[in-house]
């Protein structure tokens, strides 16, 4: 049963479901919370903030129930599962207009690495069957190779060997899960690296990223943090600066303040946003808002980079660029180590590898010479400014989602690794001033007037 929507119905749609309705037209709806945290949640890790031992950022909505047995169906799409209340692959791919990028059989020999901490046993297994359920090509276990010509996840321990890997968590298998399931999700023929580190401690995850780069990562993925200390200058340095490999981290949740690594000047800060996608047919059909609770502002210790000067911090200022990271309008994903399996994931450790992904499709050699961090700076225009949030007096830059998010049309890849469209970090923050900060859509994104919702009671149950 499919039913028409007019316009005023439009803002209560969210990835195919629409919310505090509970019939329209006599088909049973299912109901959804929007936007900003509503969703109620659980962290994945333990919110223990000490300085150098690292907590994951992944959020897991406790209501999501009702939505399992759709994710089990053998007969799935993309669109229906989305249909029960989280994002799909295809609704992603749509949402940041990549749909037509990422099945390129060139991007196969893009290898995005994944660091965290401990190890997850079901990690291999739990992505085929994240894949499988939404047509993804198969991405067996292997070694990783810039000649490969198809997907290929391979796990190694912080030293680089595939033995002995560290001792496995429930926490953050929940993490890696999420990691290994965006990637995949914006670049299906990527290959995945996933280190695993000994322990949560900064060092063990740094040096992990040490070994990511030397085994020819184009991109490595962070989506963990902790509370700025004063070592972690020299730590930024000694771990997280790799000229010519983009090194991605989550911002973290508010009620933290700045976490390192996100604050070291040479990786990029990725903050949150409320993602409202209407449909999954590759073209971006909706708008992102600000996520208020992702950590943002001034870090206390690392200096600000020359590409942001212009920001109201007299240090550097977090974040650089965001995407989805709401858990009201969270993202599915699959994990079976000591968890239920088919989950509805956020926090920015969804945005994070979502930004890495992004990378990885739009690799260049121009990041030999520039810092990708600048090079997304010089670049700004391309992306989609988020509205509403905490901003800078001096301009619209808006801290919590920094630049913007990757939504732009035709697509923002141009920010993450073709040629920039600006050299000069003023021009890139006259395009910040432009931003809408009002907390209402932006205005270059077409409203639908009207839509179609697949009554999802209506569906076989597995």
């Amino acid at each position: 049963m499919r039913v028409s929507l007019g316009r005023s119905l439009t803002a209560l749609l969210i990835g195919g479901v629409l919310t505090s309705l509970s019939s329209v037209g006599g088909a049973s709806l299912t109901s959804r919370n929007q936007g900003d945290g509503a969703a109620p949640v659980t962290a994945a890790c333990s919110s223990d903030l000490r300085p150098g031992i690292a907590h994951c950022s992944a959020l897991i909505r406790t209501n999501a129930v009702s939505a399992q047995r759709q994710f089990h169906a053998s007969n799935a799409s993309a669109a229906s599962v989305g249909d029960s209340g989280a994002y799909s692959p295809a609704y992603l791919q749509s949402a940041y207009n990549v749909a037509s990028f990422s099945s390129r059989s060139s991007t196969s020999q893009r290898i995005v690495a994944i660091v965290d901490a401990y190890n997850d046993p079901k990690v291999v297994s739990d992505l085929a069957r994240y894949r499988k359920n939404f047509g993804l090509p198969a991405c067996p276990r292997g070694i990783v190779s810039t000649t490969a010509n198809t997907c290929t996840i391979q796990v190694v321990n912080q030293s680089g060997m595939q033995s002995p890997l560290p001792a496995p968590s429930a926490s953050w298998s929940q993490e890696a899960s999420i990691d290994v399931d965006m990637v995949s999700a914006i670049c299906p023929r990527c290959q995945i690296l996933l280190v695993e580190a000994n322990s949560s401690a900064m060092s063990d995850l740094g040096a992990s990223v040490n070994t990511a780069v030397a085994m020819h990562a184009d991109v490595v993925s962070n989506s963990y943090g902790t509370a700025e200390y004063p070592s972690e200058v020299k730590d930024a340095q000694l771990y997280y600066n790799h000229p010519g490999v983009p090194i991605v981290a989550a911002a973290g949740e508010s009620g933290r303040g700045v976490e390192f690594p996100a604050a070291a000047p040479n990786v990029v800060a990725v903050g949150g946003t409320t993602l409202v996608q209407y449909t999954d047919n590759g073209v971006r059909n909706g708008f992102e808002t600000a996520w208020s609770k992702t950590a943002s502002g001034c870090s206390v210790y690392e200096p600000k980079p020359q590409w942001q000067q212009g920001l109201a911090c007299v240090n550097r200022s977090v974040a650089d660029v965001a995407a989805v990271a709401d858990p009201s309008t969270g993202v599915w994903i699959y994990d079976s180590y000591k968890s239920k399996g088919s989950l509805i994931a956020g926090g920015t450790s969804v945005a994070a590898p979502i930004i890495s992904a992004l990378f990885a499709l739009a690799k260049s050699d121009t990041w030999s010479n520039t810092d990708p961090v600048a090079h997304l700076y010089a670049s700004a225009s391309a992306l989609s400014p988020v509205g509403n949030g905490p901003t800078s007096p001096e301009t619209s830059y808006v801290n919590t989602t920094g630049l913007g998010s990757p939504g732009a049309t035709p697509n923002s890849l141009p920010a993450f690794g073709a040629t920039p469209t600006s050299t000069s970090t003023s021009q890139s923050v006259a395009h910040l001033v432009t931003s809408n900060a009002s907390g209402e859509a932006p205005t270059n994104v077409m409203a639908p007037l009207s839509l179609s919702y697949t009554n999802s009671a209506s569906r076989r149950a597995p």
